[in-house]
């Protein structure tokens, strides 16, 4: 790695920063031309689902992978921004009471406790909306081709077949244990196609062929379960106060998770195998990929 791990989180910061100004201007109470008005509730509930103070790692990604095939840096943020209202969205409404029921996100009461239950499923369904509305707009600096398929798999990667279905299969899980095979799907769905989309994305942004698209792709996949193995294995090992949310809800729930079925040793050796197996996928590029191999290494080994 060509910085550590404290510059890479300085970096990551400082695109979070970016990102939380982008999304303020977005996220601004001016209607947009044809919306009529801009509810000042509705607003506000989404403004405090999406400005959050989160690590902003979906677009990170987004910006990343943009950059090494040098396309528009102002694209790769609007994409980014459209990625996390998305991921904004399904964080609130994740939160509610009829999903995982928590009061707590990032440190803060959930928009359903700030608010209320139906504010909070709106300001989702607003959040979910917008991500779409971004891409299109006029303001984003890509062609129509571009902009359709990004549509496209943003959609796949949020819906039936995605994170969408993803949450159906964890709900179920409540009720009826998965084998290993159903974990490993459920958690690619729900947690990691919006990642592999976030890798992707830039290939797509900078117009690339299948095969750069195709190893982005990849590579995000293998970040995606990563990112899952990491969260439950700090499920079980962190606490509330450094997670900013609950912790061992799994446990409680008696919700079969990878690291539940074989052990912290077993999820430890996994995250090594995982970043060796996604660095191995960007060394073509040299060190151009080095942000990118840094953000899968923070995704494995992140204490929070």
């Amino acid at each position: 790695m060509t910085q550590s791990a404290d510059a890479f989180e300085k970096s990551l910061s400082v695109h979070a920063e970016i990102v939380e100004a982008r999304l303020a201007v977005l996220l601004d109470g001016t209607p947009r031309p044809a919306e009529v008005a801009r509810p000042r509730q509705l607003i506000e509930a989404m403004d405090y689902g999406a400005l959050n103070g989160g690590k902003r790692l979906r677009p990170y990604l987004v910006m990343q992978s943009t950059r090494l095939f040098g396309g528009s840096d102002e694209a790769a943020l609007q994409v980014g921004c459209a990625l996390e209202c998305l991921h904004s969205y399904s964080l609130v409404h994740d939160d509610l009471p009829a999903m995982d029921d928590d009061d707590l996100r990032r440190g803060k009461p959930t928009v359903h406790k700030q608010y209320d239950e139906a504010t909070a499923i709106l300001a989702g369904d607003g959040l979910l909306t917008y991500a779409f509305d971004i891409i299109a707009s006029p303001e984003t600096p890509l062609t129509d081709s571009a902009k359709v398929t990004l549509v496209l798999e943003l959609s796949r990667a949020a819906g039936i077949g995605g994170m969408a279905g993803g949450q159906m299969l964890d709900l179920v899980a409540d009720k009826e244990q998965p084998d290993e095979a159903g974990i490993v799907m459920l958690q690619a769905m729900k947690t990691g196609a919006l990642l592999r989309f976030a890798c992707e994305a830039g290939a797509i942004i900078a117009a690339r062929p299948p095969e750069d698209r195709d190893r982005l792709r990849r590579f995000g996949e293998i970040i995606g379960r990563a990112f899952q193995v990491a969260d439950d294995l700090l499920d079980i090992t962190s606490d509330a106060a450094t997670l900013g949310k609950a912790t061992g809800k799994d446990a409680a729930k008696g919700k079969a998770t990878l690291v539940g079925l074989k052990g912290t040793d077993w999820a430890r050796a996994e995250l090594d195998r995982l970043v060796t197996e996604a660095n191995a996928l960007l060394d073509p590029y040299g060190t151009k990929a080095e942000p990118l191999k840094e953000a899968a290494h923070f995704i494995a080994y992140r204490k929070k």
